[in-house]
């Protein structure tokens, strides 16, 4: 399975979507991964953002190429230094959004590559916000705009602190060198933007086409649950399809079949999920396969295929459920 970067934080929610008795979910590899993935103990004051020294970026200098950086020369600044290598055209990064991005980083008087999101062919959905990722990166990519390549020199005090990181051979005096591509950025209002869909079958769940980031209704029919899994366009983007090996970043909500209770959402909660389809439950992760980023899609989740006899303690979800989600698919990491 493919390893999960520290530089994620376990999601909040997905109590009620994550599958049950899986040992072998990205999650519990969480600590297989050198990345750093919270701040320094004690959060330190805004550091200056300066020029420079940066080492110097010798291979892999187009946007989203793994890079090859050269070893730092002479002593680090003591601030952070930030330089925008390629600029981009996109929406400005904000604090507390998800950013999605490829990454390198390594030391800086060792050029040691610590971790890389390159050879693992798969982007981050990074939330800048205290405590999930070190300081460094928020005060670095703050404002920058997506399609944006930036490399940062980041000191301890932004860093690990004193303590360093072991685990990733990262002392606790060592300045940390990170490129990053920032391919988009999204905050708890982001929403699908994709084509509607009609909803004609009268026996299934109608689903709200509203594209404004707040949670769309959900109106279920007075009929018989269906038997079978069903997973449709409300709003089809245009993005790439969803693999079944694949993470996504995702806005949703969930609902009874049976008198149409709200029992889980993004929404209600201000914020995105992201995950991986071998770590929910079956419905999802084939309701969503195929499926292409920016798209809106209804599923509805048959007890065999969601929780059984076995739903999650304190979901106010009853055995033998029939679940009904909405789900809006950002992207694709």
């Amino acid at each position: 399975m493919r390893r999960r970067s520290l530089l994620i934080a376990v999601p909040a929610g997905l109590a009620t979507l994550a599958a049950c008795g899986d040992e072998k979910s990205d999650s519990s590899k969480a600590s297989d991964s050198p990345s750093p993935s919270a701040s320094a103990p004690a959060s330190a004051p805004p550091p200056k953002i300066v020029d420079g020294p940066l080492p110097a970026v010798t291979a892999g200098t187009g946007f989203d190429e793994k890079p090859t950086v050269a070893k730092g020369s002479g002593e680090p600044s003591k601030q952070l230094a930030v330089k925008t290598l390629i600029a981009g055209s996109g929406k400005a990064v904000a604090e507390n959004d998800f950013v999605v991005a490829n990454y390198l980083g390594q030391v800086w008087n060792t050029a040691k590559v610590f971790d890389n999101s390159y050879d693992r062919k798969a982007r981050l959905a990074i939330q800048l916000s205290q405590g999930r990722i070190i300081d460094g990166w928020r005060y670095a990519l703050a404002g920058k705009k997506a399609g944006s390549r930036v490399e940062m020199a980041v000191p301890p005090t932004w860093g690990y602190g004193s303590q360093g990181n072991p685990q990733a051979g990262i002392k606790g005096t060592d300045t940390l060198v990170f490129v990053v591509d920032v391919q988009d950025t999204f905050n708890a209002t982001s929403s699908a933007k994709g084509e509607e869909v009609p909803q004609e079958d009268a026996d299934l769940p109608k689903v709200g086409t509203n594209t404004d980031g707040k949670a769309p209704s959900i109106e279920v029919p007075k009929a018989s649950a269906p038997k079978k899994l069903v997973a449709e366009y409300v709003l089809e983007g245009d993005g790439e399809k969803v693999a079944a090996e694949d993470s996504v970043l995702v806005q949703y909500k969930g609902v009874l079949w049976d008198g149409g209770k709200e029992f889980d959402s993004s929404y209600a909660n201000k914020q995105l999920v992201s995950f991986s389809l071998q770590q929910v439950v079956k419905g999802w992760a084939q309701g969503l396969t195929g499926k292409k980023v920016g798209s809106r899609v209804l599923i509805v989740i048959p007890p065999k295929l969601g929780y059984g006899d076995n739903p999650p303690q304190g979901s106010g979800i009853k055995k033998d459920s029939t679940l009904v989600f909405s789900v809006d698919i950002l992207a694709k990491l």
